[in-house]
């Protein structure tokens, strides 16, 4: 199947077909920032770095370009509470941005201008919307007139009327009508301000993504993405602003990702419910955060957010960290080299057509990630087999299915790292966690292990019991004995 893609413009799955064969040009809506990145950047950015690295993955040749709005309202409120200038207080949480989506394994784009420093492109393109009497200044500021722009609405599938009808906007007598929106803002006293036509003044919100997109992209581009919150007005604004402009088609397909619900309930900053993503790491690991975040629903769909479901998430990870650890060991047993038919072989060569199905059928993670999770499954089936002249055949069968594997991680990059380097990390977290003292579970253990020296069996049975009763899962190998968090790891219940 062709790749199919919603698009918000025409309410339904449509076929991509980009401008130019062979090539996506990606347009993102960035951050503004004025804070640490919360749950839902973590949710948006996850979401489009799938999206991009599958784009990526399926041949095409993908020029990403995402923003920072580093002047806004926002950021100019926070630094003059600080008594600090605002582009500087851009920077400091552009940087902790690249803090919190480095960690959760998010590629950078190619492009990320900055408003602060595409201002002669945004008056360019403001001149030119005035020039259209798509746009009037009054006192220094500038306006977009929507009446004069005949599909408005057609994205958020609105009518001015309606619009105004249930408009929370200020009264603003100067406005030929009341959703009309500022392109232009004069300056006022602590803000930062550039010299224009208008007088110094500096960009509205919207204008800056027209003027940025076009900039790296060209006037009309393949795919536009961003939270399903900047529907209306931001985007309606954008087509408006664009489309008036350049008399072309802006984007030829607009994908919103959904919101992120804290126990069922939408994430807002007025409820008390916002986490940041910094903080949540202080608990799991970023894969276990990516891997929920990609698999707990569908990236158009909302999704809830939870400690039990990212346990769940803890423990899937994990049980795919120790499936590569085992299997790694596997792979390097000298065994001789095989030749057959493999078992689970229609498993294997089935994983990534599957995976490419799904992923195709509007990056379709949740359906994505089930021949993953079986792939695992016959992973540790093959590891297990005993009997000697099977196991070169259920070698030779590992290195297949590990390849496969490796492939789809491609997408996913989530068990890409080094099995014992996780592992290491992921039970210190879980044990944080949990309240266990890991230097306690260490001196039990070895209590136990000097108990089995001595062949108290009693005792080393005593010992791991009590150790179970905390939640700690005890694993005797031929090199000694390992230890992991039942909650956290998870192998046995670990969902099939």
């Amino acid at each position: 199947m062709a790749l199919q893609i919603h698009d918000t413009l025409a309410g339904k799955k449509r076929p991509f077909e980009t401008v130019e064969p062979g090539k996506v040009r990606m347009y993102v809506c960035g951050v503004t920032p004025y804070a640490r990145c919360h749950l839902g950047h973590a949710r948006c950015y996850v979401a489009w770095d799938v999206i991009y690295r599958y784009l990526c993955y399926s041949g095409y040749a993908v020029t990403y370009v995402r923003n920072f709005t580093d002047v806004d309202d926002k950021i100019i409120k926070r630094a003059n509470e600080r008594g600090v200038e605002a582009l500087a207080l851009a920077n400091e949480f552009i940087d902790t941005f690249y803090e919190d989506m480095d960690a959760l394994g998010i590629a950078r784009p190619q492009h990320e201008p900055r408003v602060s420093t595409t201002i002669p492109g945004i008056i360019a393109l403001v001149e030119k919307l005035v020039g259209k009497e798509l746009a009037y200044a009054v006192d220094g500021d500038v306006y977009y007139a929507v009446e004069r722009f005949t599909g408005y609405g057609k994205l958020s599938k609105r009518s001015l009327e309606d619009m105004q009808a249930g408009a929370r906007v200020e009264v603003d007598a100067r406005k030929r009508h009341p959703m009309d929106f500022a392109l232009w803002k004069s300056a006022k006293p602590g803000e930062p301000s550039w010299d224009s036509p208008w007088g110094k003044g500096r960009p509205g919100w919207h204008i800056e993504c027209s003027a940025m997109s076009m900039e790296h992209l060209g006037e009309t581009f393949d795919l536009h993405g961003g939270g399903r919150d900047l529907v209306f007005p931001h985007h309606e604004n954008e087509i408006a602003q664009s489309e008036g402009a350049t008399e072309q088609p802006y984007a030829r397909y607009w994908s919103h990702n959904g919101f992120i619900n804290i126990d069922a309930q939408k994430m807002s900053k007025s409820l008390g419910n916002v986490f940041d993503v910094a903080d949540v790491l202080k608990r799991y690991e970023p894969q276990v955060l990516r891997y929920f975040l990609i698999t707990g629903s569908n990236y158009r769909d909302p999704i809830n957010f939870s400690d039990t479901m990212l346990d769940e998430a803890a423990a899937r990870v994990a049980y795919y960290y120790e499936t590569l650890r085992k299997a790694e060991a596997f792979l390097a047993e000298d065994l001789p080299a095989f030749e057959g038919p493999l078992p689970g072989i229609a498993l294997i060569e089935t994983l990534e057509p599957r995976f490419r199905e799904a992923m195709d059928d509007d990056f379709s993670t949740v359906r994505a990630i089930v021949p993953v999770i079986e792939g695992f499954k016959l992973l540790n089936e093959l590891i297990a087999t005993r009997k000697a002249k099977k196991r070169a055949a259920a070698q030779a069968a590992a290195r297949k299915l590990m390849a496969a594997l490796r492939l789809v991680d491609q997408v996913l990059n989530v068990f890409g790292e080094r099995p014992e380097a996780y592992l290491e990390r992921h039970r210190a977290k879980a044990a944080a966690r949990n309240d266990i003292d890991m230097a306690w579970v260490e001196a039990r253990i070895a209590d136990r292990v000097a108990a089995r020296v001595g062949r108290d069996w009693a005792q080393a049975d005593a010992i791991r019991d009590e150790l179970l009763g905390r939640g700690v899962v005890l694993m005797d190998h031929a090199d000694g004995t390992d230890w992991t968090i039942d909650d956290a790891m998870g192998l046995e219940k670990a969902p099939e």
